[in-house]
């Protein structure tokens, strides 16, 4: 009996207990409603949330129920503190239905409506961002609580993401309210403009009401602006926490570099492209895998991954292609381009390295391709390895297979300030003449292995902008060869030679040894020296390459080695420009301004050095060596 009393005690004094609460409760709402306790009531939202809050209209709650209940009007949300002082949110009517805590199941949302809403939403470089729930510096935590229904019919957005170079304004419509028991998606409709350009987007996730923090949430997603559209399906690994993330997509459109506009990825101009890959998000890792893209002849695969977690992304590329074609990359490739009306086009290439994008980042970039074609010329077993370190970048080594022979380059471009320096050093073995692409059939006119060296330095943003400021030196040599006996007597110029190009004779005479050494300086290379050696005639010459302009003025002139009964003293010049040069004889009213070629003995007497520059070895060359005799 006294068990019994004890146990009647007890359910009586909880039955109070639960009236008083339920009285206190509906006390709680009724002051709420009538304006009491509304300042402590936001003073402690504001402290939970780490944000000033401001509710300008009505309060009301209803608090005695299963599923709690706020309503609040004119609410004004403020950027947290680890972001400068601002506004994150404005809602005409907040209304947020809650999840009492139960078998089964934690605290939650059950629904979540937001009317007349603008978002002002914005992340800087280092990845601070005002939507985020916590700050930096603290762990991730559980995140946030389910949300079972979600409502939001028209809310205006501004995004300024400087860490994914993304901005965009305009309209977002979210529906994903379950009624009647049937089980309705997520629904995300958004329009506006996304980096300056008019995109529309679309997504949709499973039921809210099926989510769960132990399985994953699937959605799917598109978006197109530009002429560009991006596909793709993924999961989260927890909802509404997208630090672990897994998709796969899909992107076709008439340019690359469109795609800019909807990812904030600056990539090159092509023509019509399609890409594909996967993409998982790990914490502050992004791993872009199984990559395929494909514009013109020009394929590429391989692996891209980003780590932000010192605040400065750091990128690790593994890329390979069967064939890289330089004529399916660029402006002229996407249309944006033509020769007419803008004068011949230029060898070198102009596209511009922006130095603050490569200031942003450091990375490691290895590259292989079976093939690169560069114009004419074709580029075999390429490989190139390249690092960024705060706006230092380096290519070393940089190899290829090229007209059967070998190349080799190290580049160091120095972005550190917005007049970028370059230094190219750049050495060719054993490249066959024979092989470089001509016009019509027949032998070619000179053919032997030609060794070179580039070693300059300029500045600018483009190779254009280097090559047309460059100081340095430029040499070739071809130690042994053969040359179109015709070529070699015109440079004389005789009858013989011109009789030799009207029946287009493919006569050959030897070439003991050539010399090509120019000095750059400012853009300009003036020939230093200029030797054929040929068993007719020893061929020299003078001149100058303007880079800026790309533009030839180079003069030739031949020392037959034998009588000649008639013999004219004319020149032959190489004009035009480097992507078109043009062979003409010059008049013979001008003979008596160049009529005396420059010494011989002037013209070989340093040439030991210059062979050394390009290969110790050469200096020991036979051929060469008794050109180097020949001098006094």
């Amino acid at each position: 009996m006294p068990i019994r009393r004890r146990w009647l005690k007890w359910v009586a004094s909880l039955a109070v207990i639960a009236v008083l609460a339920a009285m206190f409760i509906a006390l709680l709402a009724a002051a709420l409603d009538a304006g009491y306790f509304r300042g402590p009531l936001i003073r402690f939202l504001a402290a939970r949330s780490g944000r000033q809050i401001r509710i300008a209209g009505p309060l009301h709650a209803q608090l005695l129920s299963l599923h709690p209940q706020l309503v609040a009007e004119r609410v004004t949300i403020g950027n947290p503190p680890w972001m400068p002082p601002g506004v994150t949110a404005e809602i005409g009517e907040l209304k947020i239905e809650f999840e009492v805590p139960g078998f089964g199941h934690g605290f939650g949302i059950e629904r979540l409506d937001l009317m007349a809403a603008a978002f002002h939403l914005v992340r800087d470089s280092a990845g601070r961002a005002n939507w985020r729930w916590r700050g930096p510096d603290k762990p991730r935590g559980a995140g946030l609580p389910l949300i079972r229904n979600l409502s939001i019919p028209g809310v205006h957005v501004v995004l300024d993401d400087a860490r994914r170079h993304l901005q965009f304004e305009g309209t977002v419509i979210v529906s994903g309210v379950n009624e009647a028991g049937a089980l309705q998606p997520l629904r995300m409709r958004g329009v506006g403009q996304l980096n300056g350009r008019a995109a529309t987007f679309a997504a949709n996730g499973d039921p809210l009401v099926t989510a769960s923090h132990q399985r994953a949430y699937r959605f799917t997603f598109a978006e197109r602006s530009s002429g560009s559209q991006l596909t793709g399906r993924g999961s989260l690994r927890r909802p509404f926490d997208f630090s672990a993330l897994d998709t796969t997509f899909e992107a076709t459109g008439a340019n690359l570099k469109d795609l800019y506009f909807l990812t904030g990825v600056t990539l090159v101009n092509t023509g019509r492209y399609h890409l594909e890959g996967k993409l998982a998000r790990r914490g502050t890792r992004s791993t872009f895998s199984d990559l395929s893209a494909t514009s013109g002849q020009t394929d590429m695969r391989g692996r891209v991954s980003v780590e932000t977690s010192s605040g400065r992304p750091a990128l690790d590329v593994e890329l390979n292609s069967h064939v890289l074609r330089l004529a399916d990359l660029g402006a002229r490739a996407a249309g944006l381009s033509s020769d007419a009306g803008t004068g011949k086009p230029l060898l070198l290439s102009n596209a511009m390295i922006k130095a603050r994008s490569v200031r942003h980042s450091d990375a490691l970039v290895r590259y292989h391709a079976e093939r690169v074609e560069v114009g004419r010329v074709s580029l075999h077993a390429f490989a190139a390895k390249m690092t960024i370190d705060h706006g230092i970048v380096v290519v070393a080594p940089l190899v290829a297979d090229v007209l059967g022979g070998k190349l080799w380059a190290h580049v160091k471009f120095d972005a550190t300030t917005d007049a970028p320096v370059a230094d190219v050093d750049l050495k060719l073995r054993d490249l066959q003449l024979g092989q470089l692409g001509r016009k019509g059939a027949g032998a070619p006119p000179i053919q032997g292995l030609l060794r070179a060296r580039v070693a300059v330095n300029g500045h600018g943003s483009s190779i254009h902008q280097v090559a047309a400021t460059a100081n340095g030196t430029v040499t070739a040599v071809l130690p042994h060869g053969t040359l179109r006996a015709s070529l070699a007597e015109l440079t004389g110029v005789d009858l013989r030679g011109l009789g030799l190009l009207m029946t287009k004779s493919s006569k050959e005479t030897p070439v003991r040894c050539g010399i090509a050494s120019f000095q750059a300086h400012q853009g300009t290379l003036t020939a230093q020296h200029l030797v054929l050696d040929t068993d007719a005639v020893l061929i020299t010459g003078s001149g100058a390459i303007h880079l800026d302009t790309e533009a030839v003025d180079l003069e030739f002139r031949g020392r037959p080695k034998s009588f000649r009964l008639i013999r004219w003293h004319a020149p032959v010049l190489v004009r035009g420009t480097l992507a078109h040069p043009a062979i003409a004889v010059q008049a013979s009213h001008s003979v008596a301004q160049t009529a005396a070629a420059v010494a011989l003995g002037v013209v070989l007497t340093p040439l030991a050095a210059v062979l050394a520059f390009v290969d110790p070895g050469l200096a020991k060359d036979a051929d060469c060596s008794a050109l180097l005799a020949a001098a006094p």
